[in-house]
């Protein structure tokens, strides 16, 4: 009977750890356009939280739920969700603004706090429920828990609310700093609140929940936005404008073809409309239709280099890696971008033409030089290796595509058949030796928790 009750204590702690642990991984949406319109975004939000621009990213993950977190590091994460539900970009910038907010104040760090706060009056009630239940008191051993558990539970979401309340007047600051105007922050919170409603989420009380009430922040805020120098400034046009092309291709690839045309159908004839159509007709396996949407934006604007990359993708994926060169060519010259060198260096390998694969390792190599986080481009890089017998290096790129990917025990397994064939003492050796030495480590601690 004891150790019952342990048991359903100790479940209880867990639960707890578990809503404190930040979101799990989820799918990273990489585009070259969207992360440098994040990027060019939140710079100035960046540099008035007093951090450097180019040690702080915005990315998005495909979730369609309104959202965005920070977990760790100078990452924001935004959901897919939220950026389709925003009417505008000063939405989206007041939404960043809150997750700086965190990441200045060090708010994932200091989930510790909490969760010890927390943690100790959980085991407080542990040992005096079970000091209770020994005593023959089993209904009282019962209830201390139940308290406990309430308790702690109390004070962590508490500790969270008050965590909440520091980004909010932080990303106020901010957006102050910046220049930007708070409407859109209070707009987004007010749509925030509508979901609230929606949900017959009581208003008159916060307590029990992360964050306080959309209504309560929007009271906050109100008095600070409204009286800063900002409140009527208006956006920036051009940066609204390119706001609409990442709405617009963003739906365009993750929602379903027929709701991304009841959105933008045909009768709108606007660069947004194109964009998001082209996405749609390609998911649904029509070349031309999507070539079509494709070149009515080149031919307003012929060499704007992510129109260019979208019809070098059009072809490569409806089998025509000939046609696909040029425009990605073209595209990687005017960005010098990694993620559409990395499209450029697939499709001269699609040619399967011998003359192709010194450029396409050329291409790849100089991509994965600015942005080593990419799967994909390792896996190219690997078949460049592998066809040219070269089957060290192809190992080695295989161990850290496996790697990024957390597959270690595949990491581990290319990582030492690459040292096979290396030469000891070698960049490429260390590499794959550090590669070894970290995934042999995961594997073994994986198999200990087994």
């Amino acid at each position: 009977m004891n150790a019952r009750w342990l048991r359903l204590a100790a479940v209880a702690l867990t639960s707890l750890a578990l809503l404190a642990r930040p979101a799990a991984a989820q799918q990273i949406l990489r585009d070259a356009e969207t992360e440098a319109f994040m990027a060019d975004m939140s710079a100035p939000l960046v540099k008035a939280a007093g951090m450097e621009p180019r040690n702080v990213q915005v990315l998005v993950i495909n979730d369609p739920d309104i959202n965005a977190f920070v977990a760790g590091g100078q990452y924001v994460w935004v959901h897919s969700g939220l950026i389709a539900a925003a009417d505008n970009v000063n939405q989206v910038q007041g939404v960043v603004a809150h997750e700086l907010g965190h990441i200045e104040g060090g708010h994932v760090i200091r989930y510790g706090e909490g969760m010890k706060e927390a943690t100790g009056i959980t085991l407080l009630s542990l040992v005096l429920g079970a000091a209770a239940i020994a005593a023959g008191g089993a209904e009282a051993g019962m209830g201390i828990l139940g308290m406990g558990q309430q308790a702690a539970m109390g004070k962590f979401l508490a500790f969270s609310r008050t965590q909440e309340s520091s980004a909010d007047l932080a990303g106020a600051r901010y957006l102050s700093k910046a220049g930007i105007s708070g409407k859109g922050s209070l707009e987004f919170f007010k749509k925030l609140q509508n979901q609230e409603y929606r949900l017959a989420i009581p208003q008159d009380d916060s307590y029990g929940r992360t964050h306080p009430l959309s209504g309560e922040r929007i009271n906050v805020l109100r008095e600070v936005y409204t009286v800063d120098p900002a409140w009527d400034k208006p956006m920036d046009p051009k940066l609204e404008a390119r706001f609409e092309r990442i709405k617009a291709k963003l739906v365009g690839f993750v929602s379903e073809p027929n709701q991304t045309l009841l959105k933008y159908p045909e009768s709108d004839q606007s660069i947004p409309a194109h964009y998001a159509r082209a996405y749609a007709w390609h998911k649904s396996a029509y070349p031309d239709k999507a070539l079509s949407e494709v070149d009515a934006l080149l031919t307003a604007a012929p060499h704007d280099p992510y129109f260019l990359e979208l019809k070098g993708q059009v072809l490569l994926e409806s089998g025509k890696p000939v046609d696909a060169i040029p425009p990605l060519r073209e595209a990687v010259q005017l960005t010098n971008q990694p993620l559409i060198a990395t499209l450029l260096g697939h499709a001269l390998i699609a040619t399967e033409n011998d003359a192709n694969f010194a450029e396409a390792e050329k291409v790849l190599r100089n991509a994965i030089a600015r942005d080593r986080e990419n799967p994909f481009a390792w896996y190219q890089l690997g078949v460049v290796y592998e066809h040219r017998g070269d089957i060290p290096r192809a190992a080695l790129a295989t161990a850290e595509r496996y790697s990024m990917m957390g597959d270690d025990q595949m990491a581990l397994r290319s990582a030492d058949a690459a040292m096979q064939g290396l030469k000891p003492g070698t960049v490429d050796y260390l590499r794959a030796q550090d590669i070894a030495m970290v995934s042999r480590a995961a594997v073994e601690q994986k198999r200990k928790k087994k």
